[in-house]
Parts: structure tokens; C-alpha cells; sequence
């Protein structure tokens, strides 16, 4: 099939954009998750029900064995999660050791043994100070090493890698996004808690759009 791409999709707010952003474009979307270990494996959920409803490919991968080598985040360790302003000083513990290094890697295999030219991630520029596997120049030395890893060269695509949360918000609006299909918080409990930074900057993102959430929190 033409156009094949594969498309790491966690469930959350970008990868959500991003996977409709690759459909609109055309392409014959392979969606991709993994269970890293993540308390917000809720997420998973939400893409497998995604997936569904769009009749496309989705493979969810456990990997969360590799865990017992990466330690000190705040996502997969027992320690709790930053509540406040999404930023580096206070998200830093939010940060899995190499997790889109490994992500990219597995994805870029699944592209090989598939067929697909390209694998789609999340990135943007709100996390660039947090996250150093979402900064533009990991970007582009994952994309130059996944073009001769393999007799196959595989592209790594970012399409809002210079975009804010905001303006990927703005641009899945445009494309009629329903985001009550999506999970964001980093709390794996029943509803989003509103108080983490990655609550925090998807409820921002929301009313600098002049939009209300559709996703329920506890009070």
C-alpha cells in the first residue's frame, strides 16, 4: 500500500492530532502504542477505542520489562507527580530515561518489517525544555540515523514539533476533533486530576482556545 507510515500513538492529546494530521494527509496510518509502565496506562484505553472506531491498525506493545533498567521517573518509579506550571524545573521528574530513543527505535523496526517510509511521533515545542527526546535537534539526529539504520530509510516525522499545545489544539479543532477521546493526566485514576503539569497545560491550551475540556475532573 502507498503512503504506509506508522504512527506511535499514546492516547494522549498530540498523538491524537498527530494520527488524524497523517489520515488527513492521506497516509495508510499504522497506529503504534506501548505500556512502558506508565501509572497512566488509562491512555492505552483510549487509543485502542480510537483505533477502533477508525477501523485502522493498532498494535499495543508491553515493554514495560525494560523498566527494571530505567529508574528515578515519577511515571513508572513510586514517586508522586509534579502538581503545577508544566515546566523543566518542576516536570524534570516526569522525564523516563531515553523512553522515545527506545520508542522511535521499535517503531522504526515495525516501519522496516511493514513497509511503511515513515514514523509519526508527538513532539512539540512545549516540551522542549522538559523532555531532551522532544527537542528539535533529537529530531533530527533520530531522523538521520533511522535513514541508514536499515537497507530501508525510514523517515522520523514531527509534524508540531515547533508548535505549542495551544496551536495543536487549534489546528485538531479545525480538523473537528472530538478530544473527550483522549487522556492526558498523568494520574491513572478514574478522572484527570486538573493538578498535575500536564493537566495543567492541556486545561491552558484549552482556555487560551476560548474551549471548555470535555474531559471530567475531580473537583
Amino acid at each position: 500500500m502507498p503512503n504506509k507510515v506508522v504512527v506511535i500513538y499514546s492516547g494522549g492529546m498530540d498523538s491524537y492530532t498527530v494520527l488524524h494530521k497523517a489520515l488527513q494527509a492521506g497516509k495508510n496510518v499504522y497506529a503504534l502504542s506501548f505500556n512502558y509502565g506508565q501509572r497512566h496506562v488509562k491512555e492505552l484505553i483510549y487509543a485502542s477505542k480510537v483505533c477502533q472506531e477508525l477501523e485502522i491498525p493498532h498494535k499495543t506493545v508491553d515493554i514495560s520489562a525494560i523498566n527494571q533498567l530505567l529508574a528515578g521517573s515519577s511515571l513508572i518509579d513510586d514517586i508522586n507527580i509534579p502538581e503545577g506550571n508544566y515546566a523543566a524545573d518542576n516536570m524534570k521528574s516526569t522525564v523516563v530515561p531515553n523512553r522515545n530513543m527506545i520508542l522511535l527505535s521499535l517503531a522504526t523496526g515495525y516501519a522496516v518489517s511493514i513497509g511503511a517510509a515513515e514514523v509519526y511521533y508527538g513532539a512539540h515545542s512545549g516540551d522542549h525544555s522538559v523532555y531532551p527526546d522532544c527537542r528539535p535537534e533529537f529530531v533530527q539526529k533520530m531522523d538521520e540515523v533511522c535513514q541508514v539504520a536499515n537497507y530501508e530509510p525510514i523517515s522520523i516525522v514531527s509534524p508540531y514539533l515547533t508548535q505549542t499545545k495551544i496551536e495543536i489544539l487549534a489546528d485538531g479543532i479545525k480538523m473537528g476533533l472530538d478530544y473527550s477521546k483522549t487522556w492526558t493526566c498523568y494520574n491513572g485514576r478514574e478522572k484527570a486530576c486538573g493538578k498535575c503539569g500536564s493537566c495543567q497545560e492541556r486545561l491552558e491550551a484549552f482556555r487560551l482556545n476560548n474551549l471548555r475540556d470535555p474531559l471530567t475532573y475531580e473537583p
